[in-house]
């Protein structure tokens, strides 16, 4: 029972961070139906943010993530004018190959810019951590962070995207973009933003990763990124507490099958679930399936 409870600990805190990646995924999917294989660099250049604004400027974790958010805003809406912008009454192959190749272009510019070694991410957190109702399971404050930081910023998702006027644009484009249009509503200012609110979300989780493994890399993205997009499949990638929820099953899965079984095989059974899903449900579990014209 310990180990269980540990591991559900370590879940949710690993899927907290899958979660946030696959929010981004999600919202952009929503909106113009297109894949942002990027996501996972913008995440990689959020822990970069994070990791020179401590080093130089000497601030907190706080400070630090707010940085990182509003740097890797700019950096989405910045991809999305010249990348992607473009290509919008493009072929959806067209948008993907684009998408492909901007991932790896942020991936080789940061291997030049910031080196291939690991950058120790410095220590910024209590090491501490308190005891779970008597039992030999942990949490570290860390890991409460990370978990408490999480649902605060989907919370504030939730209220962007329902009650403001920002939100209500986001709703009506991803529902019917032309009709959106028609009504006045600035499309080309609505999917910057929807771009800036979910890097601004990759950007969070990469503080938070680089503050959880105290490592970080210009390749940390790549297996995070593609893990996320399975979280965002999983929960039905369009529907943003889908993204949530399959991000924290997904680390939920992987925490178990380390725990319990090999952690060789976790990276396995993230896209072993990808298949499942894809031939069971391919909406997801949030999702519904729909009738299209074709």
């Amino acid at each position: 029972m310990d180990i269980f409870l540990q591991q559900v600990i370590n879940g949710l805190s690993l899927g907290s961070i899958y979660a946030l990646i696959a929010l981004g995924y999600t919202m952009v999917y929503g909106i113009i139906k297109l894949i942002n294989f990027a996501h996972g660099e913008i995440y990689m250049i959020g822990a970069y943010i994070g990791f020179f604004a401590i080093t130089a400027l000497g601030i907190g974790f706080f400070p630090a993530l707010i940085i990182s958010m509003v740097g890797c805003a700019i950096l989405g809406m910045v991809i999305e004018k010249i990348a992607y912008k473009p290509l919008r009454n493009s072929s959806r192959i067209a948008a993907l190959i684009t998408a492909i190749g901007v991932s790896l272009f942020l991936q080789y510019t940061g291997v030049f810019f910031f080196k291939a070694e690991p950058k120790v991410f410095p220590k910024i957190l209590s090491d501490g951590r308190m005891n779970i109702f008597g039992t030999k399971a942990y949490i570290s404050y860390q890991q409460l962070t990370i978990f408490v930081v999480t649902i605060l910023l989907m919370l504030l998702l939730q209220y962007i995207v329902h009650f403001t006027k920002t939100g209500k644009a986001m709703r009506a484009v991803a529902y019917d973009k032309d009709a959106a249009t028609l009504m006045g509503i600035n499309t080309n200012n609505t999917i910057s933003m929807t771009f800036a609110i979910g890097s601004a979300l990759a950007g969070a989780a990469g503080v938070m990763v680089g503050v959880y493994y105290s490592a970080i890399t210009p390749l940390m993205g790549v297996m995070p990124g593609l893990k996320a997009f399975v979280a965002a499949v999983l929960g039905g990638i369009g529907i943003i507490p889908g993204a949530f929820t399959g991000g924290m099953i997904l680390g939920l899965i992987e925490a178990m099958v380390s725990g319990y079984g090999n952690s060789l095989y976790r990276d396995a059974v993230a896209f072993f679930i990808l298949i499942v899903i894809l031939i069971i449900k391919p909406t997801g579990l949030f999702g519904k399936n729909e009738k299209e014209k074709v």
